[in-house]
């Protein structure tokens, strides 16, 4: 937790070679999807923890994946005052995430939630780059909205890529 009551943490988008990103449904959570994404742990690096929660929620490993890009910074997102645990210590009000995108350089069957862990997720699909604005919970929009924002390029580059190809 830093000094202001955020929680580091990553997200993580998780693109094929059409472009599209990894969309999944948290478990027990009839219209709650999201990307993956997780904390990090005492000592563990960013980019460790992009790892270990990739595997953590959808199976997928390091020589699995090629990293496209990263944000710059930091971007943060407060929790509704009703999901606060108000007793918990030290007082966590929201998270500050690094977030992720990666390309699938295996097969879409390598994605799995049982990877020994308690499934985070119990379902995924493929969708557009731009679908999970209007889709994911309200509070973590405008940092879907930063980061798909930030992250567009290199997603349009691999898209454009996969066009050419298609038409060769």
């Amino acid at each position: 937790m830093d000094a202001e009551g955020f929680r580091p943490n990553v997200g993580i988008i998780v693109l094929n070679a059409h472009g599209q990103a990894l969309w999944a449904r948290r478990v027990g959570g009839k219209d709650a999807w999201q990307f993956p994404q997780g904390g990090i742990n005492p000592g563990e690096t960013p980019e460790q923890a992009l790892y270990r929660e990739l595997y953590e929620e959808v199976g997928l490993t390091r020589d699995q994946v090629s990293m496209i890009a990263c944000t710059r910074g930091w971007l943060r997102y407060r929790l509704p005052q009703r999901l606060i645990r108000r007793r918990s210590e030290p007082l966590c009000i929201g998270q500050k995430q690094k977030w992720y995108l990666l390309k699938l350089e295996a097969t879409e069957a390598s994605i799995s939630f049982d990877n020994g862990y308690k499934p985070e997720f119990d379902h995924w699909r493929w969708v557009s780059y731009w679908h999970p604005l209007s889709k994911v919970v309200t509070f973590k929009r405008e940092v879907y909205r930063r980061a798909l924002t930030e992250l567009a390029p290199q997603q349009i580059q691999l898209e454009r890529r996969w066009l050419r190809e298609q038409g060769d």
